[in-house]
């Protein structure tokens, strides 16, 4: 049975029971209908504020939680972390302290993954993960609904497998969320890329009890034969240009193009969270191609960002 989470922060899938994401994702099912039934505003959060702060520019981030907000009735503030005293040095717990006075939430997208855990300390208000180096919680939710609206919720009985980069935020944040429902993740990375040990510590304790499981092949056709849902994100995330030449070396081999696609199943899915370095980890023909579901999976995004926001603000 699923409690009020009214004011619970949202930093990491790991913090949800079980039956807590189930709720969320059937919020996300619902609320999603009644929008394509007509339904475009849901004034549920009428007269709530959500500060939208931003260390990092997005595109999807930043317009699927906007829109959802004012699609409950609520409306959102974007906030520049350059624009704010946090530019001149003003502290993040200070920050935290000012901000949740005026507003009722507040969605944060930065660097370090500590700098969402010190706005939370000091935060009144719920405080919700839109991306940091270590998790992507909101994406991984949403990609995890779009799975089950395409190949059904029993996550138990599809092969899902992510390519590419296994200390990857998106990955961190689908270990956890597809491990605490009970499914398995099979990760196809080469040596030095696996997955944090903060992160898997967290499966361990989450996810592990619940069934979930994950699993590290290293040649990716082995790991893509049979799979149901076939996942990559970009080799070089913001921040990382210093690596960048050794990166897309190591991880040339686990490129997504039509020849690793055609040992998955015929019916088999493409996802990606975008932006997609085209090219690189994920080639036209595929991510334009029969597999791809990437902008059904983009458009997901709003209808999940309603539910988390629905449910945890008070």
């Amino acid at each position: 049975m699923v409690t009020s989470m009214k004011g619970k922060h949202f930093l990491t899938l790991a913090d949800f029971t079980r039956e807590e994401l189930e709720f969320m994702l059937d919020t996300a099912k619902m609320l999603k209908e009644r929008y394509l039934a007509g339904e475009r505003i849901i004034p549920i959060l009428r007269g709530r504020h959500l500060a939208l702060l931003f260390e990092k520019p997005s595109t999807r981030t930043r317009i699927s939680f906007e829109t959802a907000m004012l699609e409950l009735g609520g409306d959102a503030l974007y906030l520049n972390w350059r624009d704010l005293q946090l530019g001149r040095g003003e502290t993040i717990e200070d920050t935290a302290r000012v901000l949740s006075r005026y507003v009722d939430g507040i969605m944060a997208r930065v660097y370090e993954h500590e700098k969402l855990v010190k706005l939370a300390q000091y935060s009144r208000v719920p405080v919700i993960n839109g991306l940091s180096d270590l998790l992507h919680p909101a994406q991984a939710l949403t990609d995890i609904y779009t799975i089950m609206e395409k190949k059904g919720t029993d996550l138990r009985k599809l092969k899902i497998v992510f390519v590419g980069d296994g200390r990857d935020n998106v990955l961190h944040s689908l270990m956890l969320g597809i491990g605490i429902l009970g499914g398995k993740i099979i990760i196809a990375s080469p040596e030095g890329y696996e997955p944090d040990p903060k992160v898997v510590k967290m499966f361990e304790e989450t996810a592990a009890p619940n069934g979930g499981e994950y699993e590290i092949i290293r040649d990716p056709v082995e790991a893509v034969k049979g799979a149901d849902v076939v996942y990559t994100d970009v080799w070089v995330s913001m921040g990382q240009e210093s690596i960048k030449e050794k990166k897309i070396r190591d991880l040339s081999p686990y490129q997504v193009n039509k020849e690793l696609m055609s040992y998955a199943k015929p019916d088999a899915i493409f996802m990606h969270c975008l932006p997609a370095h085209r090219g690189q980890e994920v080639t036209d023909e595929v991510i334009d191609g029969k597999w791809s579901v990437v902008w059904d999976q983009a458009e997901n995004r709003k209808h999940v960002q309603k539910a988390i926001l629905a449910l945890l603000i008070p």
